[in-house]
């Protein structure tokens, strides 16, 4: 029997329908930020994102470790503003439980502080709600929003991507942040014996952009595209900053995929193409540049590794066997 995100409760397409329909009585709203633009700072946007780390937070509770469950928050927040090209500026967080556990409580802070020096952010608030009689004792949820600011000569929209563009990537973490209500129930009783691994906080890629992008300034050359993979995988997040008549063309074999990957599919017997737009499968972060630009991206970032091209198409992803 096969296994799908849909069967774990998560539906994607119809949380892809709802997103549509809020950017539709808001067209402000952006794709991975949103970006503001205000007369008291002139030349600049600023560009804001909120996210939390989902059933990961599940994992958290059966191991009770909680010190690096604050990382993942402020990774999924900064890294989805960093796309925009955005310098990462401050960072606020919800923490809601029944009842406050000091112990508790001062690890997940801790996670969120490693998270903001991580990213280049400043703390500056947030809200933590005791709501007696609404969650179960031990279980706590949290939220995150980041601001960050930009250049208008400088934001990174994708829509000058064109085909000949190379697509690079940076490899993640392991499983990061999303596609943790199928990992629960693909593992199963055997999730305890891969917890620790799961745990492992989510990449924070926001030094690594800002070092590339002030690498391929000084040769006046740019990022042409970014695209954090996120929740929907490489197939949902790369589309949505190719312009029309664009296709990326990722090659199988150019990067090694996590075991942990191989170890979902195979117990759960995923399908491939729902394993790719579920997880990242070990890309977390997808770089597009002009040919010319790629050696720069090679010297600065070690680890970043070529994985496909743009191609004519109709801003999806297709794969090359090629490899």
């Amino acid at each position: 029997m096969t296994t799908t995100y849909k069967k774990s409760g998560v539906d994607i397409v119809k949380g892809n329908k709802f997103a549509g329909f809020i950017k539709k009585k808001s067209p402000a709203v952006g794709g991975f930020g949103g970006l503001f633009a205000t007369q008291e700072i002139k030349g600049y946007k600023l560009v804001a994102g909120t996210d939390g780390v989902g059933t990961k937070l599940k994992i958290a509770f059966m191991l009770n470790k909680h010190d690096t469950i604050g990382i993942d928050l402020v990774a999924m927040c900064a890294n989805d503003i960093i796309v925009c090209g955005a310098k990462p500026l401050f960072f606020l967080d919800y923490y809601a439980m029944g009842k406050l556990d000091l112990k508790t409580s001062k690890q997940i802070i801790k996670g969120i502080l490693t998270g903001c020096n991580q990213s280049d952010m400043s703390l500056l608030g947030g809200e933590t709600a005791e709501m007696p009689g609404f969650y179960k004792k031990g279980d706590y949820d949290l939220a995150g929003f980041a601001v960050g600011i930009v250049k208008n000569n400088e934001i990174i929209d994708g829509s000058k991507i064109k085909q000949g563009d190379i697509v690079l990537g940076l490899p993640s973490s392991g499983v990061h942040s999303n596609g943790f209500s199928l990992v629960r129930k693909v593992l199963g009783k055997n999730l305890k014996k891969y917890a620790h691994t799961l745990l492992t906080p989510t990449k924070i890629y926001v030094k690594d952009i800002l070092k590339l992008k002030n690498a391929l300034k000084k040769k006046k050359q740019k990022i042409m595209g970014l695209a954090h993979i996120t929740g929907g995988g490489l197939l949902e997040n790369i589309p949505r900053v190719l312009p029309k008549k664009v296709s990326v063309e990722l090659g199988r074999g150019y990067w090694k995929v996590p075991a942990i990957f191989k170890t979902i599919q195979d117990r759960g017997k995923v399908p491939c193409k729902d394993m790719y737009r579920t997880f990242n499968m070990g890309i977390g972060m997808v770089i597009i540049l002009r040919p010319e630009s790629v050696v720069t991206a090679l010297k600065t970032l070690p680890g970043i590794k070529v994985i496909g091209r743009v191609v004519k198409g109709n801003s999806s992803v297709v794969w090359s066997r090629l490899k």
